[in-house]
């Protein structure tokens, strides 16, 4: 058996790292906002982890392609503000409705087949703007913790240096010992106890279907699953959209009875996974797609100890260190927009709307970014007028001639 590459398993890792440090949060705002009982929150942890796990894991190891998934930040957000609204019941028969939805998408293969038209740059310019406020950040933590960052950053440069394909760990790793060194480390308060899923059986409510499951479906393609396909497509693979999104609808369909609102393609966290910081090796970055998803079934399984265990990491650490993990994709996003000379100038507002962080009608600025380069982009080449033609000297007709084989 061919040894696991190191640096891939951090990759995946790291991805699942900055997964419970920060969109995490947005699901517990969303529970406390609609007052679920500590069984209802302790599932929806359970079934959004296993979710992410297992598909992370199969797709993974069926596409050779490190496919990153994870639950809806975007749709969690939406919930903080509605979910309290409506019965527990009609709220998991809008996510199983918006599951559907998403299966059936994924099955029609459109999606997929529309992002391909896409032109490289604009796809390579919204992965640079989706990226770069992490890079940025890794710089504005610099004040609230200047030890931990600048060990994180100095680790990281020697590592690139002399041990490139171990660099994010060893940046890890400084950041980790400074940050305990400096009494930053608070995990004393993490508790490990099995998870216990709770089953909810749905409720149709029209109000909720509207409210609820239509919105979740709208921002979780728009705003996970076009990016999570463009980050696979900008690092130069070519996902099987199909099955990645059939793949991740069925799971949101089993795992919605339990609470999950939505399990997607993940953007942001699979960038940490398709670069050469993952491994040199496209063909071997797979195993960080598979790595992943066992740290999220772990964290699953151990239900919400080893998420307290990661949200008591110094919020500075986990800013840099997912700033440098990413360093090498945003380089290649930004190498892949300017290496397309026709579509450049739609590349650059891709790159700006995106990097912007709007959100406009609940949906994130990835998926405006990608609509304002790609209307940029046709209006610029599709309607260009044409230089009138030249007109050719007159020449006197040829004399007619009898077509060869005519005898």
């Amino acid at each position: 058996m061919q040894k696991l590459p190191l640096s891939a398993v951090v990759a995946g890792l790291i991805a699942v790292l900055v997964s419970y440090s920060g969109p995490f949060v947005v699901v517990l705002a969303a529970a406390r906002a609609a007052g679920l009982s500590e069984a209802q929150t302790t599932s929806w942890v359970w079934a959004i982890s296993i979710g992410s796990g297992l598909t992370c894991l199969v797709l993974s190891v069926i596409t050779k392609q490190p496919v990153i998934t994870a639950w809806s930040t975007p749709g969690a957000a939406l919930l903080v503000g509605s979910l309290g609204a409506y019965h527990y019941s009609d709220a998991i028969g809008a996510f199983l409705f918006a599951a559907l939805g998403m299966t059936i998408i994924g099955l029609s293969g459109l999606f997929g087949r529309m992002l391909a038209k896409v032109p490289t740059g604009i796809i390579s310019a919204m992965l640079a703007g989706i990226l770069l406020p992490f890079a940025l950040g890794a710089f504005q933590a610099l004040p609230k913790a200047p030890a931990i960052v600048l060990a994180v950053l100095v680790a990281y440069f020697i590592g690139r240096r002399l041990l490139a394909r171990y660099a994010v760990l060893l940046a890890l790793l400084a950041g980790t010992v400074v940050a305990a060194l400096s009494h930053d480390l608070h995990l004393g308060g993490a508790s490990f106890a099995v998870a216990v899923p709770h089953l909810t059986v749905p409720t149709w409510d029209l109000s909720a279907l509207v409210g609820i499951g239509l919105p979740l479906l709208v921002v979780t393609m728009a705003s996970q699953n076009a990016p999570g396909l463009a980050v696979l497509r900008a690092s130069g693979y070519t996902p099987n959209d199909r099955l990645l999104l059939t793949g991740t609808g069925l799971a949101s369909v089993l795992l919605a009875p339990f609470g999950s609102h939505g399990i997607n393609l993940a953007a942001i966290t699979a960038a940490i996974c398709t670069g050469e910081e993952s491994h040199p090796n496209p063909r071997k970055r797979w195993v960080a797609g598979a790595a992943c998803g066992v740290f999220y079934l772990i964290c699953g399984l151990l239900g919400t100890g080893l998420v307290q265990f990661f949200t008591a990491l110094p919020k500075p650490l986990v800013a840099v260190v997912a700033g440098v993990a990413l360093f090498g994709a945003l380089l290649g996003g930004l190498a892949g927009a300017l290496e397309d000379v026709p579509a450049r100038e739609g590349a650059l507002v891709t790159l700006a709307a995106t990097a912007s962080g709007m959100t406009v009608a609940g949906i994130g600025s990835a998926f405006w970014g990608l609509i304002g380069g790609v209307g940029v982009h046709l209006v610029l080449t599709l309607w260009r007028r044409r230089p009138p033609a030249t007109p050719s000297p007159a020449v006197e007709p040829a004399p007619a001639q009898e077509p060869v084989g005519s005898r």
